[in-house]
């Protein structure tokens, strides 16, 4: 399905079918190494299917699909720089087919919006870093998958280390005055995830 979306958004704007199937199997090479077991292909297709529930409130669909297959390209869990570095891949992909370069500096803004998930004066980026963060309002047993995958990631680090740093991160999203920008993220996930963020902050803690 993924893939569909993907040559069907690229065909807008050139027609080089090789070059279309060249940057998908990029796409598919990046998110499916080994070491992603939350931030890969089956990420973005949930993300996809919650960006779908507002399509009709967002302006600039494309680039808003193009910030979904690039948001997370660069994923090192040793850095600091994941989504700026993905921001480059993105803006090299994006001049090859000759987009404007507004739309350009759109993707970089959404996808850098991924790195803090704050309220923006742009609500296309509201939804979309509404969307990433949608998992969190998952119910409990959706959650523990996520956050397992999560402590996969980052199995380089032993326990003292990661749970220390995780609740740092728990908490940065529980102290937000809102978690979700939108309404329509916020009446379907925000008190789901205030708990689940608590709840798992209670695990780590213990």
């Amino acid at each position: 399905m993924l893939k569909e979306v993907f040559i069907t958004l690229l065909s807008n704007y050139i027609k080089d079918t090789d070059y279309i199937e060249s940057l998908w199997v990029d796409v598919v090479k990046y998110h499916g190494k080994k070491n992603r077991y939350y931030h890969n292909l089956s990420h973005l297709e949930h993300l996809y299917h919650k960006l779908i529930e507002v399509k009709n409130d967002i302006k600039d669909w494309n680039m808003i699909l193009f910030a979904l297959f690039y948001h997370d390209y660069i994923y090192n869990v040793l850095k600091q720089d994941n989504e700026e570095q993905s921001t480059k891949k993105a803006t090299e992909i994006l001049h090859s087919l000759s987009i404007d370069k507004h739309q350009i500096h759109l993707c970089k803004e959404i996808i850098l919006a991924t790195k803090g998930h704050h309220v923006s004066e742009n609500n296309d980026i509201n939804h979309f870093t509404d969307a990433d963060l949608s998992i969190l309002g998952s119910d409990w047993k959706n959650y523990e998958i996520y956050y397992k995958n999560v402590r996969k990631e980052y199995k380089y680090y032993p326990d003292f280390m990661y749970n220390k740093g995780r609740i740092k991160v728990l908490n940065h999203f529980i102290n937000m005055p809102a978690i979700f920008k939108s309404e329509y993220f916020y009446k379907r996930f925000e008190a789901n995830a205030k708990q689940n963020l608590q709840q798992e902050i209670d695990l780590l803690s213990n």
